[in-house]
């Protein structure tokens, strides 16, 4: 039942939005159903309903059933959107949105689709919420976007429609495999596929996964999308919806396609390095922060597609701790680009300067989410970076150690970035510029305390992945 209440909340709150006219019902409807969500999830979590398995007749003439189920995997990334979703909701709750009953309608359908990628365990069912999921995205960044809205949204379409259509492909071929035409996991999982099989549908599943992470060279839709995307929608992107594509692998193609997982990880292995070091360096040069947090979030997905690749215990660990702690502090990145962006009119990092003057708590919070960001020691993402890199210099030690540079660049963008915007000589674009305000700094202190507790103290993750 909770898998089903944590796809069926959102999407009923998510429909009833779209008939309502007020914009601050809509908003306080969408903040108190993702709290709802978080909840019921938190009830799983803490293990006081252990009913986490649901399945019936979805449709029977083609085999495919409703079946969603709760494990340590799909239980990590469900607590992540449970999560995200109220400290954004909070975070941008004073923004203003035309056809507000909309945006938040896209929003929660959105948080729908992410559950559902995550619960599913019938591959129809799977592709179903995939697209569930990005269809939110194409309406939220269309209308509600940037200026060069419409060029990123063509070409986030393009890239993920063609991606999705070549999973479809391969769902379908495996479909006609199993010998009672299933499309349960289960039954997929048992297939006895050739080399030759597993050597071309690996490829049509990977691309269709590597597109929605995206890692190198399939990452050229990510920044623009991020840039002209409303930041809310961004969040969502970037903190929850990149990480369907990395547990899409661990979910369904590492297990399906064992051989060509191992014959090819040597060449996804070396795409993901070279992405996040040419990431990492184009970061560096990026004078535009959101821009700069979009290739900071590329690097970190490379390094935990490399890290699958490595297949072994502690990188698969460390993967899925990544997930979660990356989605947090890329989330509270975004946070800070808003607020600065909204209290000075501007994102590009020239043009700022010496705003921890006139914004002390903002400057603290924000240096704590860089540092984690840079997985310093004590911080969440230092964990799974850490199994990460054990996994990867199990794999290969010369890989790990380019890999390493991503580290040793990320503090050089980091630092530099919090240098140049909140210290040094105060610009004239902050000089009217005032302190953030209650919910923000209620969202970034929640996401603090979620960096420092998992950073001190990560065995809850670790136990709930086992």
């Amino acid at each position: 039942m909770i898998p089903i209440l944590l796809i069926a909340i959102p999407l009923l709150s998510g429909s009833i939005s779209f008939f309502l006219r007020n914009a601050k019902l809509v908003k306080r409807l969408a903040l108190f159903s993702s709290i709802i969500t978080l909840a019921i999830m938190l009830v799983n979590v803490f293990g006081l309903y252990k009913s986490d398995a649901f399945s019936a007749p979805w449709i029977p003439a083609l085999g495919a059933t409703f079946t969603v189920s709760l494990d340590g995997m799909s239980r990590l990334l469900c607590l992540l959107t449970a999560v995200s979703f109220p400290i954004i909701f909070i975070a941008t709750y004073k923004n203003e949105y035309k056809n507000a009953p909309s945006f938040y309608a896209w929003m929660l359908l959105s948080q729908a689709g992410l559950m559902g990628v995550f619960v599913a365990a019938d591959a129809l069912l799977f592709y179903f919420f995939w697209e569930l999921a990005l269809i939110p995205a194409y309406f939220l960044c269309s209308q509600w976007g940037g200026e060069k809205r419409i060029q990123a949204t063509f070409k986030f379409f393009i890239y993920t429609f063609a991606g999705s259509l070549l999973m479809l492909v391969g769902i379908i071929y495996l479909y006609t495999l199993t010998p009672d035409q299933s499309f349960s996991i289960q039954a997929f999982y048992n297939l006895k596929l050739s080399v030759a099989q597993q050597s071309w549908l690996f490829w049509l599943f990977f691309i269709a996964f590597a597109i929605k992470m995206p890692i190198f060279p399939f990452h050229t839709w990510q920044p623009d999308v991020y840039e002209q995307s409303p930041i809310a929608a961004t969040m969502v992107l970037s903190g929850i919806m990149v990480k369907m594509g990395l547990f899409a692998v661990m979910r369904w193609l590492l297990p399906i396609f064992p051989q060509a997982s191992h014959q090819y990880a040597h060449i996804i292995i070396t795409l993901s390095i070279i992405g996040i070091i040419y990431a990492s360096l184009i970061a560096i040069r990026q004078d535009d922060l959101k821009r700069l947090v979009a290739y900071s979030s590329i690097a970190h997905i490379g390094l935990m597609c490399a890290a699958l690749f490595a297949q072994n215990t502690m990188s698969m660990q460390g993967v899925m701790i990544q997930m979660f702690s990356h989605g947090i502090n890329i989330i509270g990145l975004w946070i800070v680009v808003d607020a600065i962006e909204c209290r000075t009119g501007t994102r590009k990092i020239s043009q700022l300067g010496g705003l921890a003057t006139k914004a002390p708590i903002l400057t603290t919070l924000l240096v704590i989410v860089a540092l984690a960001n840079i997985a310093l020691p004590l911080t969440n993402a230092f964990v799974g970076e850490f199994l990460m890199f054990n996994g990867l210099f199990q794999y290969n030690i010369i890989a790990a150690a380019v890999a390493g540079l991503g580290i040793i660049l990320a503090a050089v963008y980091m630092l530099s970035m919090i240098r140049n915007v909140f210290y040094g000589e105060e610009s004239s674009a902050v000089v009217k510029a005032v302190d953030i305000h209650a919910f923000i700094k209620i969202a970034l202190i929640f996401i603090v305390l979620l960096i420092l507790v998992f950073g001190v103290y990560a065995k809850p993750l670790l136990q709930m992945i086992q």
